[in-house]
């Protein structure tokens, strides 16, 4: 796709990871190979195993507005990092129909704390009303806009797993349609009680740090933030000499309609979105040279997963180097499939294979290169990131280099 009004670029990427505020902090978190997961320290009375926590997040200026959950808290500090460069105090800027996407599975969930289980009529009198106002995931959305002070159109997206890549998808459609000159699209997820009790009675939790693809894995870590992407086309880029950080080559969705819980055992729902997304972007197996995969670490996703690359890339003239970076900092859910856009971005611009930590016996597979040991570097003109959810959600996201130059720090 060569028509300027027609390519997406991504020019603002912010972040609020486990490693910290910052595409910088993230950058070179992955890059040494820093895993941020570690034993829940009393933060989550009952539950005892290893989460990615978010420390240190600054209050918000205006505090004295409507109540904000935790998830919304990281979605609007990410959205400031993103927007960082911009002139967001000015009428121009706010007035100009800039849109927000933004994904969550927790939202304000993160506000239920256990004293409501003893007396809900007291809890919500407290405060309790207050909180509740932050419960549908539709106010993450609302909150960035409403701190952000920008008027364009705003959509919540809540499709578990795959949320926040949906969410990019979503917000460069509207691009391609011109609905508005701008959209800042991400995700964000608060570790909570809700989620962690979930998990473990899904018996989906592993209670040591994961090891995604490794025969011997026992399930996935959570870990919680927030990422926001800049999208715009490149001809309103170039209109304000805006630094392009990476390009969006291609994009797709599907859904398995499988099951609420498990991926179709061949993976042909998340194989057939890959495709599409190449075929959006016009390349073939060869020409991607990198996955960051899903890669949650659960028996059945990650065998899911692997029929899936095997798929696609089989008949590829090497195999495809695939790897999991929620082996750094766990599974973020809505926020996971920006933060691993995010990481992508960074691997496509640095030249760098991430590895998956700790994968010492890799699931067999001819078509794939299981990514371990050190940060490989070489150059990655084209790299996919792939995301999968509860209820057979599937999104691909083919991400390239800017015109600005890679950054081989």
């Amino acid at each position: 796709m060569n028509d300027p009004g027609k390519t997406i670029v991504v020019t603002g990427v912010g972040v609020v990871s486990p490693y910290g505020i910052g595409l910088d902090r993230l950058q070179t978190g992955v890059l040494s190979g820093k895993c941020c997961l570690e034993p829940t320290k009393g933060a989550y009375p009952g539950f005892e195993g290893t989460t990615a926590q978010v420390c240190g997040l600054p209050p918000l200026a205006n505090g004295s507005g409507p109540r904000y959950s935790r998830s919304d808290r990281l979605a609007i500090e990410a959205a400031r990092d993103a927007v960082a460069n911009l002139d967001c105090e000015s009428v121009a800027f706010r007035e100009s129909g800039v849109g927000v996407f933004m994904a969550s599975t927790v939202a304000g969930l993160s506000e239920i704390d256990p004293e409501i289980a003893g007396d809900p009529a007291a809890w919500y009198r407290r405060g309790g009303l207050s909180r509740a106002a932050t419960y549908p995931a539709a106010r993450v959305a609302d909150a960035v806009g409403e701190h952000l002070g920008i008027n364009g159109p705003r959509c919540a997206v809540s499709a578990a797993c795959a949320s926040s890549a949906m969410a990019i998808a979503l917000a460069a459609n509207m691009l391609l349609d011109s609905a508005a000159p701008m959209m800042l699209a991400g995700g964000s997820d608060a570790l909570c009680p809700f989620t962690l009790s979930g998990f473990s009675s899904l018996q989906a939790l592993d209670s040591d740090p994961c090891r995604p693809f490794d025969q011997n894995r026992k399930g996935l870590n959570l870990g919680e933030g927030a990422a926001v992407l800049v999208l715009e086309t490149l001809a309103g880029a170039e209109a304000r000499h805006a630094d392009v950080l990476a390009v969006l080559r291609g994009w797709a969705m599907t859904n398995d309609a499988f099951h609420s819980t498990a991926p179709q055992q061949q993976g042909n729902g998340l194989s057939d979105c890959m495709r599409l997304a190449m075929e959006m972007a016009e390349v073939g197996g060869d020409e991607i040279r990198y996955v960051n995969a899903h890669g949650t670490g659960t028996p059945l996703n990650d065998i899911a997963e692997t029929s899936a690359y095997e798929t696609v890339f089989r008949g590829r003239s090497r195999p495809i180097p695939v790897s999991s970076t929620k082996s750094y900092f766990g599974h973020c859910l809505g926020a996971a499939g920006a933060l691993e856009a995010a990481i992508t971005i960074i691997a496509v611009r640095c030249g760098a294979l991430l590895p998956t930590l700790r994968l010492a016996d890799p699931i067999a597979s001819p078509s794939v290169n299981w990514l371990r040991g050190e940060v490989r570097r070489e150059s990655l003109p084209l790299a996919m990131s792939v995301s999968a959810g509860f209820g057979g959600s599937n999104t691909a996201l083919i991400l390239g280099s800017g015109r600005s130059g890679n950054d081989r720090s």
